[in-house]
């Protein structure tokens, strides 16, 4: 009888000591899903003001090559060099700007995941406590 009172009383004890800690696992796990959602939203909206830089690179390629075929109608070969230029130029910010988005895209998938993790731990340490 006092075998199984002592199993008993320490297997209690061990249980009381490990709640901090589970709660603390609990704790640190919800931290860490609000930061991903913060960092899931923030990279949203860089994909969004990438895309419209996007969109704006390639306004502005269509208006060059117009102009660049007006300049070359009316045999302006120095508007026409300047012409040309201007979308090189332009399609390396249209170049940088894709670059910029597949890596944001790239970190709201990892972002994702890290949130999908994060929520599975709070599960697996909640089912752990019980």
């Amino acid at each position: 009888m006092k075998l199984t009172g002592m199993v008993i009383t320490t297997s209690l004890l061990a249980a009381l000591a490990a709640t901090p800690a589970l709660a603390e696992d609990v704790h640190r796990d919800r931290q860490d899903i609000r930061h991903d959602r913060r960092d899931v939203r923030q990279d949203r909206r860089d994909v969004r003001r990438d895309t419209r830089d996007i969109r704006q690179d390639r306004r502005d390629l269509r208006q060059d090559r117009r102009e660049l075929r007006g300049d070359v109608r009316q045999g302006d070969t120095a508007g026409a060099q300047a012409e040309r230029q201007e979308i090189r130029r332009d399609r390396q910010d249209l170049r940088a700007d894709r670059a910029d988005r597949r890596g944001d895209v790239r970190d709201v998938r990892q972002d994702r995941r890290d949130l999908r993790h994060d929520r599975r731990d709070v599960r697996e340490d909640r089912r752990d406590g019980s």
